[in-house]
Parts: C-alpha cells; structure tokens; sequence
C-alpha cells in the first residue's frame, strides 16, 4: 500500500480495500470489463443477492483460523510467542479478532517463562494490538488460599474486571468473549492452580493472551493502554546475581544454589554423608582403630592409627569437613567466584572456614539447626542476610549518579528523562517502584505531554521509559522511593 505526496495511503490496484464500521466494501477494478467478469462469478455462485446454492462447498463458519498464528502490521502470519501453525491461514483483516466488528476468533493462551530473556521482553513490548490489558496478582504455592481456592476466585474477579472495562470502553461481546476464553480455561484447570508461584502476570490483546507465573508478589492491578506495563517483570530479567549456600551438620551436608527468586537444592553423589562416612572406627583385638578416607572412592587420602593416636572431636569434624570442600570444590565451586554461605550451628562454621580452599566464604553465616529446615524459610533467611550483595549493582550506579551529578550527565526532570530514553541516550534509568507519570510522548514531534491522572490515549511514561531503554541496551534500575537518587519518580544517568 503506497502513500501520495499528502501522506494518504492508498491500495494496490486491482485489490478490495476498505472496511468502514458496517464492514461495508468499496471496489476498485484494475481495467475495463473486470467488473463484468465479477458479477459473472459472483452469479455462478449465489442465488439471488445472498443465497449459496447448496452445492458450493464452505469452510465451517466457527473455524479457528488463528490457532498458534500471531499478525505482523502487514497483515500477514509470523512466529511470534513459541508457538505456530504450519497450515495455510487467511491474510484479510477480516479474519483477525477486532474491537468493533462483529467477527473474533479465540485467543489462544500460552504461558511464559518467570525468568524473561531481553527477546522474549522485546516481543512483549513491540506486540502490535488494537487494546493492551495487563494484570497482576498475587498466587500461592500452599496453605488456606490454594486449599480454598482464593487465587482462583481472585482471578475470575479480575477477568470479570476486565471484561466489565472492556465493555465500558465499546468492545462487542464476540470479541470480548473471545479475548478472555484462555482465561476461563485457566479457572477449570486445577493443576495450574496447585502449582503457583508468589505471583501472576497477564498480557491480553484483542489477538494474545499471555501469562507469566512470578517468583516474587508483585502490587497488585489492573491496567489498560496503549501498551503493555512490563515494570514489574524488570527485577526477574536484570537481577543476575546469585551464591551458593552449604548446609553443615555433623550427619550431613547440604549445597544449594540461590539467587534472589528461588533456591535449588544440588545433589552431589559423593559428598560424605556425615562424620561417620569419613572417619571409621573399628575393634579389634581389644584395640580400637581409626582411620579416614573418601566417601567418594577417589580424591581423599586414607590415614590409620591405633588406640590414643586417633584423632578428637574436633579433628574428626575437621577431617570431615575437609573432605565436603574438596567434593563441593571439585564438583561445583572450581570455576566460580560467588559467595558461599554457611549455616550450621555455632562451633561447626569457624572449623569449615580453618579447612576450606574456597576464597569467596561470606564473613556473615546463618547460625542454628538448619538441617530439617523448610527451603523457603531457608531460603527468605539466606536472602535476607544477603540483601547488600544483591544491592551492589544498584549502589554502583548510583554511586555513578552521585559523582556526575553536577554535570549535564544526570537529570531527575521527566521533560528530560523520557525523551532521553526514547532516543536512546540513557545509561541508567532510576525509577521509582510501584509509581506512574501518565500522559503521551510524540517521538516524531518531540512532544510531552504529562497528566496529574490517567486520560484517555494516555499510557504510564515510567513504563515507556523502561522498555525503550532496555531495547536501546541501558540499565534500568527499580527502586524504592528511599532509595531514589533525586526527589522524583524518575531519574537517569546519561550517554551523552
């Protein structure tokens, strides 16, 4: 479709074009005495103005012709989402879900990993649709909420919402109904809702319906708008960071590895199995032996002695100990430079740290019988005394924001910041959580417009701001209003 000097498009020749509210169509021929070869056909095929006889052969009117297939602008299928059709689908508009016409296909729901890649945040944020609604509520993995079904009630209290808004904002039913099915469908699957998360996110468009189990509860809501709010996903695609944790006791040792939403359990085959699985003790002769030696049939050396020559308590625990940081050091720790925190009781922890090669041991250990604990209590306890490695990426930038502050490099003014960000010259974006600026930015125009409230056509600029930077490869920072480096929602360290 070609534009003329005015900038109005106009359609190929010899192409049907235009649909108005009445899905009425305006023909344009290519030459003269085409339009007698189409009353020819369309005489062939119907009986009087609208009739098909009845040995035309039709496709079902109720055909999902969509399924797996998401639209580019041009109207044509493309892959987007994972899933896709192979099978011949229909390019017109008219096969396409729409807000106001009378014709929707059903929206096919998929869900999406917790921890989003930047491509999979990119399909996100350059989807294409008429209408963008995003939700988020908080789920649970166990307890009187999963057994009552509260997660299940609060979510069909946000598709009604939905739906309610939808109608409000002059959507018909058909389409409606077809934009919440795969949420409806969710409602009667009772293994989703056994297996949830802190969290759930959801992406709907008059063609998508996308949803995200969150490691972390987010705030709450509900939001419509010229695109999808991503905010809250930035914390689970940016924070990186992790550690391991070593469980010690004197019956076993435990590794996990943890990072700032979930903590993995490491089986390791030939780490000992206590004390006794490395320090054996024999009777023989009236005399009591001793002696050492790997659990784990290589690696260790062995060492016997007799009678008052075997080692005390401690060197036990300490032959013992020895022998879980050779196994967790060859089969983990060899090439990483994380932290590693201990947590035992007391008297076991400086004795671990006297024998270990391992140069990242944290200073700080979780202290107490951890041998029974629950992982997420294990976990929420480990996290906690953590919190400032996991803080180090935000403090080094706004150490970075302190030191150019008195130059042009840093701004907390928004006229200044969103533009910036859609241009692409911020470094690092501060933003505040749980906070939005509403009104409209014009890329082309380099025009801003901010509102006190959200007005019609206006989207959240924080969010705008958020996606455009991260696709323009700076570094977005989430923060409480505490932590913020200047007195404002919004902030950014420059490029230039």
């Amino acid at each position: 479709m070609g534009k003329d000097r005015e900038g109005k498009f106009h359609p190929a020749k010899g192409k049907p074009t235009g649909y108005g509210k009445e899905n009425s169509v305006e023909l344009h021929f290519k030459e003269d005495g085409a339009l007698d070869q189409y009353l020819e056909t369309a005489e062939k095929y119907t009986d009087g103005q609208e009739e098909m006889p009845a040995n035309v052969r039709v496709r079902h009117p109720n055909r999902n012709v969509d399924k797996h297939v998401e639209y580019a602008e041009d109207g044509k299928p493309n892959k987007r989402f994972g899933k896709s059709s192979s099978a011949k689908t229909s390019n017109t508009s008219s096969d396409r879900n729409t807000l106001n016409g009378s014709e929707s296909v059903p929206t096919e729901g998929l869900e999406l990993s917790g921890i989003l890649t930047k491509p999979l945040f990119e399909e996100l944020a350059n989807h294409k649709a008429d209408i963008y609604i995003t939700a988020y509520l908080q789920t649970h993995a166990a307890g009187v909420e999963v057994n009552g079904k509260q997660d299940i009630i609060a979510f069909k209290n946000v598709l009604q919402q939905i739906s309610s808004q939808l109608k409000q904002n002059g959507v018909n039913e058909n389409t409606i109904t077809s934009m919440l099915t795969p949420g409806y469908d969710l409602v009667k699957d009772d293994t989703f809702w056994n297996n949830q998360q802190a969290g759930l996110a959801l992406f709907i468009s008059d063609n998508l319906f996308r949803y995200v189990k969150l490691p972390i509860a987010p705030s709450e809501g509900l939001l419509m708008g010229p695109s999808f709010f991503l905010n809250p996903l930035i914390p689970l695609m940016t924070t990186r960071e992790y550690f391991y944790l070593l469980v010690i006791s004197k019956k076993q040792s435990k590794l996990f590895k943890v990072d700032a939403f979930g903590i993995q359990y490491i089986d390791i085959p030939e780490i000992p199995n206590g004390i006794d699985d490395v320090v054996h003790f024999e009777e023989k002769d009236d005399q009591q032996l001793w002696r050492t030696g790997s659990s784990g049939g290589g690696g260790g050396a062995n060492y016997h002695g007799i009678g008052a020559g075997k080692p005390d308590e401690k060197e036990n625990i300490a032959l013992y100990l020895e022998e879980v940081d050779e196994t967790i050091w060859k089969e983990i720790l060899h090439d990483e430079n994380v932290p590693l925190l201990l947590a035992g009781v007391d008297y076991l922890l400086p004795i671990y740290k006297s024998v270990t090669d391992y140069n990242h041991v944290c200073e700080q250990t979780l202290i107490g019988s951890y041998e029974h604990e629950d992982v997420r209590t294990l976990h929420q306890k480990a996290l906690e005394l953590m919190t400032p490695y996991f803080q180090g990426r935000h403090q080094k930038a706004l150490a970075n924001y302190a030191n150019q502050s008195a130059t042009e490099l840093t701004s907390s003014i928004p006229a200044d910041v969103i533009p910036a960000a859609h241009y692409g010259r911020i470094a690092h974006l501060f933003i505040q959580k749980d906070e939005h600026i509403w009104g409209t930015f014009d890329e082309m125009a380099n025009t801003l417009n901010i509102h006190e409230t959200q007005e019609k056509n206006d989207e959240c600029l924080l969010n705008k701001s958020v996606i455009k930077t991260i696709l323009t490869g700076g570094e977005v920072h989430i923060l409480e209003k505490e932590k913020m480096p200047a007195n404002s929602k919004i902030a950014a360290l420059l490029r230039y």
